[in-house]
């Protein structure tokens, strides 16, 4: 049997995004019940207090579109390893678990990471795992069992440490793994057309499903939102990007490409797609070593954190955001279906212009930056020795 294509991938991504949208309000009230609620605090942006359980919508809407394509025909071939497909659902089950406890009365960081582990280790038993690795310039390594359990458990923990840690503005994870997701499910389409994956290899399917969950709960997410994802929804949404990019970049040994400026191997594609949350984690891992901090504390240091920070408001450095995502995955997907490398220069320019945005847009321009807190005492010291009266600045 040929592999599914891209319209029977779309009825499952919708059954995924319906069943979320509309389990979500449910899970919001059940959320306020529990009192999986986030109040507003210094390390928050959000100023009303929220429910934070909306990984639990994303879970059923996960389970929902899962049986929905193991009845239908087009993905018999992929459902016929049921051992590997139901581990997906009991891994994702038990980091959703480790997840909303943590949202509904704070655990330890060894005691989240062990949770981490644990699924992980669910996804390597049932035989989801790295098999083959590339390192660029050097030769195709080929993984023991034991070498093969550690690199998937090191790569559910660090998928789900970097979507867990961009879950900071509304919206920001929730749209930045839709975009991911949605490139990663047309680039295992073009490598299943071009026979680099067999039929039956499942990783479009958990790319597609996380597409649709995303965009089940994005209504609800974006700003103001209504609802958190918390760390439940960040830490499924890390395991299924996982096991999305295991599937495909981990199982084969064929070059797609031969613009290995490009692609060294299909498992590398993630780290480009996944640009932003990864590139977060790495700042923010040695920003707190540099303070001698612990790596698992919070704190407002992160990109969408520093673009409210120069003057973006919250919904503009949430765009921002999924831009960037965007033109990583652009960058990415090109190549692919062209075989040219041509992108390189326009993708590298919009880059650039996208950076001097980010970083010049509001100085220059007329919208109000925020200020902080040293600045706010010297207004009010200034409006107390004037009696109340300011006069507003001269400008040239």
């Amino acid at each position: 049997m040929p592999a599914p294509s891209l319209s029977a991938y779309l009825p499952v991504a919708a059954v995924a995004a319906v069943i979320t949208f509309l389990a979500t309000p449910v899970v919001r009230r059940l959320s306020i019940r529990l009192g999986a609620v986030a109040a507003p605090d210094e390390r928050h942006v959000h100023t009303e207090p929220t429910p934070r359980g909306g990984g639990a919508a994303m879970l059923v809407g996960l389970i929902g579109a899962f049986c929905a394509a193991a009845l239908m025909d087009d993905f018999a071939d992929v459902m016929s390893a049921r051992t590997e497909m139901l581990g997906v659902v009991v891994a994702a089950a038990v980091i959703w678990s480790v997840g909303f406890v943590d949202d509904v009365r704070e655990i330890s960081a060894p005691a989240k990471v062990a949770g981490m582990v644990l699924a992980g280790g669910v996804l390597s038993m049932t035989g989801v795992s790295i098999l083959v690795f590339r390192v660029p310039f050097f030769d195709l390594l080929f993984l023991s069992a034991d070498w093969s359990a550690l690199v998937t458990v090191l790569w559910v923990l660090g998928m789900a440490t970097a979507v867990n840690l961009i879950d900071g503005l509304d919206g920001l994870a929730g749209g930045t793994v839709a975009i991911a997701s949605g490139t990663f499910l047309l680039y295992a389409l073009r490598l299943s057309d071009a026979d680099v994956i067999s039929a039956n290899n499942p990783g479009a399917l958990w790319a597609c499903i996380t597409l649709g969950v995303c965009v089940g709960f994005l209504p609800h997410n974006v700003h103001p939102a209504r609802i958190f994802m918390g760390d439940g929804g960040a830490l499924l949404l890390g395991l299924l990007m996982a096991v999305s990019t295991m599937s495909v970049g981990g199982r084969t040994t064929q070059e797609f490409s031969g613009q290995a400026f490009f692609f060294f191997a299909p498992i590398f594609i993630p780290l480009v797609i996944l640009g932003v949350p990864i590139l977060d984690t790495l700042f923010a891992v040695v920003r707190r070593a540099a303070r001698g901090g612990a790596l698992h504390a919070a704190d407002k240091e992160h990109l969408h954190h520093r673009l409210m920070r120069i003057g973006h408001g919250h919904g503009r450095a949430v765009l921002i955001l999924w831009m960037w995502t965007a033109l990583l995955s652009a960058f990415v997907l090109y190549p692919t279906y062209t075989g040219e490398g041509d992108a390189v220069v326009p993708i590298g320019i919009a880059a650039f212009a996208l950076a001097l945005y980010t970083v010049l847009h509001p100085r220059l321009g007329p919208g109000v930056t925020e200020v902080d807190e040293t600045e706010l005492e010297a207004l009010e010291a200034l409006k107390t020795s004037t009696n109340g009266r300011l006069k507003p600045p001269r400008h040239r």
